[in-house]
């Protein structure tokens, strides 16, 4: 099983002047993503027992996702109010004193035998406590499982950017695989460095596996130092990008589950071939993604490529 640590909230999407919600955060938008692909999935996070709460797990469900390491409490549910211009997403969040950023280090889970990786990622990364929360579960987890993080940054939320980027850095350390977009790979290194001197730094940081994504140029993944691989991005009519980053994510997870290359000493020697079909398995799911409203996941079914 993969288990997915982080953010679950409702987006509040704005259109023709109203707000709709919509179940959303970039860690649940994977749990939700790898569940449709029938890949085993769990997802751990604070969930308030409100009503938005309820619409939460009701769609982890839906999907097939466990959600026995979901932890409970009466505090809100974390809200983002969302502005789409022309199919780009912009973010205000309202999350003080919510579900999930208030765990803390006292009340990290025992994790279930059965997980055999795990991913973070997202604004869990960021508010405190939530964000010490899941350093410990990751750092503490390390040695056992496959650890994926995707800190998909959003500048305009970290109040504390020198806290975020120790803590962030000591969880690069820890991961085996890190994806980052373009963007996010200057934030984190800055300077004239090319794209490629950046990831290389990443890697040396400790990760087996860094994969940086451009958007509509598709995505590289550097394996080893002297050895990367690239994929094409799919060409589709884009309605929006929300949600985007993270079914990518998952459904690099998902390629490399069903080619049992889940494992530390895996995912240390992966080879290009199996490297490529995962990062095409990512760009696929994400297309279909991207070309309808919303985070909306595609079931295993709608792939042309399924698990060939």
């Amino acid at each position: 099983m993969i288990l997915c640590c982080g953010e679950a909230l409702i987006d509040m999407i704005e259109a023709n002047g109203a707000y709709t919600p919509h179940p959303g955060g970039a860690v649940y938008n994977t749990a939700i993503a790898l569940g449709r692909l029938e890949r085993q999935v769990g997802f751990l996070s604070g969930l308030s027992t409100d009503v938005f709460g309820t619409i939460l797990r009701d769609g982890l469900q839906a999907s097939n996702v466990d959600t026995s390491h979901v932890i409970l409490s009466d505090r809100p549910t974390t809200l983002a109010f969302v502005r789409l211009v022309n199919g780009n997403a912009s973010y205000m969040f309202y999350d003080e004193n919510t579900a999930g950023r208030s765990l803390d280090r006292t009340s990290l889970p025992v994790v279930s035998a059965d997980i055999k990786a795990m991913y973070f990622g997202g604004i869990s990364l960021i508010g405190l406590p939530a964000a010490d929360f899941y350093s410990e579960l990751a750092k503490r987890e390390a040695s056992a499982r496959v650890i994926m993080m995707d800190p998909n940054i959003r500048p305009l939320f970290i109040s504390e950017p020198g806290i975020y980027r120790k803590r962030l850095t000591q969880m690069i350390a820890c991961c085996d695989i890190v994806k980052v977009s373009d963007d996010d790979l200057h934030w984190i290194i800055s300077g004239d460095a090319t794209l490629k001197e950046k990831a290389l730094a990443l890697r040396d940081l400790g990760p087996k596996v860094v994969i940086v994504t451009k958007g509509s140029e598709g995505s590289v993944a550097y394996i080893s130092d002297s050895e990367s691989v690239e994929a094409a991005a799919h060409k589709v009519s884009v309605v929006d990008t929300v949600g985007a980053g993270d079914t990518f994510n998952a459904g690099v997870l998902a390629k490399l589950s069903q080619l049992g290359l889940l494992t530390k000493e895996a995912i240390g020697s992966l080879d290009a071939d199996d490297m490529r079909a995962a990062l095409r398995f990512g760009s696929e799911v994400a297309s279909i993604t991207v070309s309808r409203p919303g985070a909306n996941p595609p079931n295993l079914a709608e792939l042309s490529q399924g698990f060939r």
